[in-house]
């Protein structure tokens, strides 16, 4: 047993390394560990597009390796496409068994994306529903309260040096404007008069 584990290393070693310079730049690919990876299938706006998460036990390639859609990029896709993909990867994984398989697994997925995803019916959320459905017109929305306008502390600290302990404007708080208009009004008279 011991010896399988070390043969087993030493091929993980080198298909890691292979991994790394095959892979170099390609942003679909990620190295989560020494022993764990993910390759986006598709392009990041494509509908048909998914996330495929391999990941080596100590045994491997002797053994099978584990394979996920869990992540969070394939919640749109339906469980009944996901057990599709993943029967069709096992039977690819049983074909290679004991070799190195991640690069042909990952490169048979985009080989056969549209096949894999010709069942593929985007999930529908409750946010596309009402954002495409017409909304009743109710009484609630009518009833809505119309929001207090926020103030900073500067306005705030201006407003209660101008207010009562109500809030409201003391009586005759803006008649130095208007007294200013009448001055201005009875200067421009007085200076017109002159003139003539």
């Amino acid at each position: 047993m011991v010896k399988e584990i070390m043969a087993a290393n030493e091929d993980q070693e080198m298909e890691l390394e292979a991994l790394r310079s095959i892979y170099e730049g390609d942003d679909c690919f990620k190295e989560l560990s020494s022993a764990s990876f993910q390759y986006r299938i598709g392009d990041h706006d494509d509908p048909k597009a998914f996330l495929l998460e391999i990941s080596w036990p100590e045994t491997y390639p002797e053994t099978a390796p584990r394979i996920s859609l869990d992540a969070f990029f394939n919640n749109r896709i339906c469980p009944e496409v996901k057990k599709t993909i993943l029967a069709k990867l096992e039977e690819q994984v049983e074909a290679n068994l004991g070799t190195a398989m991640v690069y042909t697994l990952f490169e048979w997925a985009k080989e056969n994306q549209e096949s894999l995803m010709e069942n593929h019916q985007p999930v529908v959320t409750a946010v596309t529903l009402t954002s495409n459905a017409e909304v009743p017109n109710t009484t609630s929305a009518s009833k809505k309260k119309d929001k207090k306008e926020q103030l900073t502390k500067a306005q705030k600290r201006k407003m209660t040096g101008r207010t009562d302990n109500k809030g409201e404007l003391p009586r005759g708080w803006d008649w130095v404007d208007v007294i200013k208009v009448k001055v201005k009004r009875l200067i421009f008279n007085l200076f017109t008069e002159c003139m003539l």
